[in-house]
């Protein structure tokens, strides 16, 4: 090896180093991907519930039944929130073991308050908005909030995150304009965009 191509070599180390302790690079694209999936399952329950069929998708109809299915909206996101908990720590923490990464460190930290301050937020205002019966604006106001704090967690974490942040942001902002498909919108951002987002960091970063 040149001197040249050792020096390169020695510089590649310590930025990757440097990126170590100051990044959380864990985070698994897998994960991503099953909290797209289970999305969507949640999505489907909970238009299956609020919307009569007589046998094709097409024909579908809204119950406009709020009231009444509130509580089981409320069950089936936390169900979601749970899944894609479980399987997200189980994830990173395979990858974390595979690249003998810490797993709990002042990154983690960081990247959890970040992360939590903007969510904690919004989750409080749904559960304003849920108290005053104005059901439309809950999945609005979820994507805004979970946008905002991708993107301020993206800081201590991989860079992509900010970009999906972004779009969950400009996706909830379409949604509030468009009251009544907040289900829909919802299914494509927490759905399809996490498969996507998941999908692209995995061939990225782990193959």
């Amino acid at each position: 090896m040149s001197s040249k191509e050792q020096y390169l070599s020695e510089i590649s180390e310590i930025k990757n180093m440097m990126e170590r302790s100051s990044r959380f690079i864990s985070l698994s694209g897998l994960s991503g991907v099953f909290a797209g999936i289970y999305a969507l399952i949640g999505a489907w329950l909970v238009f299956d519930r609020m919307y009569a069929t007589d046998g094709f998708l097409y024909n579908r109809t809204y119950h406009n039944s709020y009231n009444s299915d509130v509580l089981f909206m409320i069950a089936v996101a936390s169900g979601v929130l749970v899944l894609a908990l479980t399987t997200g720590v189980f994830f990173t923490t395979r990858k974390a073991k595979r690249h003998g990464l810490k797993i709990w460190d002042n990154t983690t930290k960081r990247l959890l308050i970040n992360l939590l301050i903007p969510l904690a937020t919004g989750g409080i205002i749904c559960l304003i908005l849920l108290n005053k019966q104005y059901y439309t604006m809950v999945a609005p106001v979820t994507l805004v909030f979970y946008g905002l704090s991708l993107v301020n967690a993206s800081h201590h974490t991989y860079r992509d995150i900010r970009f999906l942040g972004l779009t969950e942001i400009v996706l909830g902002l379409i949604a509030l304009v468009y009251i009544g498909y907040g289900l829909l919108f919802w299914a494509i951002g927490f759905g399809v965009l996490h498969i996507l987002y998941g999908a692209l960091m995995y061939f990225k970063y782990e193959r």
